[in-house]
């Protein structure tokens, strides 16, 4: 419990980007810009800072994971679920890069 609270800027800032980003979808075009470029950005950014900063753990990307699913039911539809594991997929990178980084 006392990791999470350490890290709550890690997830809050991945909320912000599942939740108030895809306000900004106006359509098609927007849609996939957001949720094929921005999202992994910030989500591989967000990731390889917690990855310098903390021991590798699989938590985040299950957090990560765990707050995109609500999205699905709020701004997409089902057919975006494939979405959950490439979030996660992508922090688990983020995390290697930056523990690789941390090394060095």
């Amino acid at each position: 419990m006392e990791k999470l609270k350490k890290n709550w800027i890690y997830y809050f800032i991945m909320f912000i980007a599942f939740y108030l980003v895809p306000i900004l979808i106006k359509d098609t075009g927007s849609g996939m810009t957001i949720l094929l470029i921005v999202i992994p950005l910030i989500t591989l950014i967000t990731s390889l800072i917690y990855g310098l900063r903390n021991t590798f753990d699989f938590v985040y990307p299950l957090i990560v994971a765990i707050l995109f699913i609500p999205t699905l039911f709020i701004y997409y539809n089902t057919s975006t679920w494939i979405y959950i594991i490439v979030y996660s997929v992508i922090a688990v990178i983020g995390e290697l890069i930056g523990k690789i980084l941390q090394k060095k």
